[in-house]
């Protein structure tokens, strides 16, 4: 199947990355949400981040005209009868998701692939509130989707090879290095395996071991990681990394996945991350400065 036209659900971080990426490849993106503001807030981020590279020279401005000349604004999901292939990336919640797609089942053309963005939700849940389980996959890009090179696939217990071969297709035409799981397990194999490491270093914290500063030293410069595992929780957001350990959390069981209340004292607290100001460090201060907690 020849895809053409793909529509992204979900305009935050993930989202208009990932309709970036689409219209960066030659296809055309329609980047829909709830609201026209969050739609007109990431194209503005888009527009803006492209810009930035133009002043490095590693762009030119016509090349940023064409790539935002395919990327469509939209609310709802009425353009999803004009599609080859549904993105959704909207939050974590396993109800929101089988609303959102039963309601594309609906309206997007029988041939189009319903893939969906979540780290952790089960795909045949999801795929189990269309009429088309053999044509709902996983397709989990990492933040930031424009920089990182992974897009780890998933099957539900329905989902059709056919699909998976054309997600993967799709994925590499996007730049991306792709890993199929074998089967389906919560979270995948990335995301599973960094949830633990990420958790017991909120736990470290909260037990008064090491503070933010010290905990994200020592990993980066004792297990030579890039970024330190609080720093890389900002990044993903608290709300979505909280989803994320509950979620593990219920389905397997582990200790291992128990989400400390640190982070719901946090969210509660608007404390998302890096999205909204402040995390485990302050974003408004320039370098960021790590809280205490």
């Amino acid at each position: 199947m020849q895809i053409q036209k793909v529509l992204v659900v979900g305009a935050g971080v993930m989202g208009g990355g990932i309709a970036q990426l689409i219209a960066q490849a030659g296809l055309q993106a329609i980047l829909s949400d709830i609201d026209e503001t969050i739609v007109k807030k990431s194209l503005d981020k888009t527009q803006k981040g492209l810009e930035g590279r133009v002043a490095k020279g590693k762009m030119t401005p016509s090349e940023v005209e064409q790539i935002m000349s395919r990327i469509t604004p939209s609310v709802g999901i009425e353009k999803a009868e004009e599609i080859d292939f549904v993105i959704e990336a909207i939050i974590e919640d396993i109800e929101a998701k089988k609303k959102l797609f039963a309601e594309l089942d609906k309206v997007a053309p029988p041939h189009a692939i319903l893939a969906s963005n979540t780290t952790s939700c089960s795909i045949t849940e999801i795929a189990s509130a269309t009429n088309r389980p053999e044509k709902v996959v996983g397709m989990h890009f990492f933040n930031p989707p424009v920089v990182m090179k992974l897009v780890e696939i998933m099957p539900g217990l329905r989902t059709d090879p056919e699909t998976l071969e054309i997600t993967k297709e799709l994925a590499e035409k996007l730049g991306k290095t792709v890993v199929t799981t074998r089967t389906e397990g919560p979270a995948g194999i990335a995301s599973r395996v960094l949830a633990g490491m990420l958790n017991e270093a909120v736990w470290v914290l909260a037990e008064g071991i090491g503070g933010v500063e010290e905990i994200d030293k020592a990993m980066k410069l004792g297990s030579n990681l890039p970024m330190g595992p609080l720093e890389l929780i900002d990044l993903i957001g608290i709300d979505v990394h909280l989803a994320k350990t509950k979620t593990l959390y219920e389905k397997l069981g582990d200790p291992r996945y128990r989400p400390c209340y640190l982070l719901e004292k946090m969210l509660k607290a608007g404390y998302l991350g890096r999205k909204s100001g402040k995390g485990f460090y302050d974003y408004t201060q320039d370098p960021p400065v790590p809280l205490k907690f």
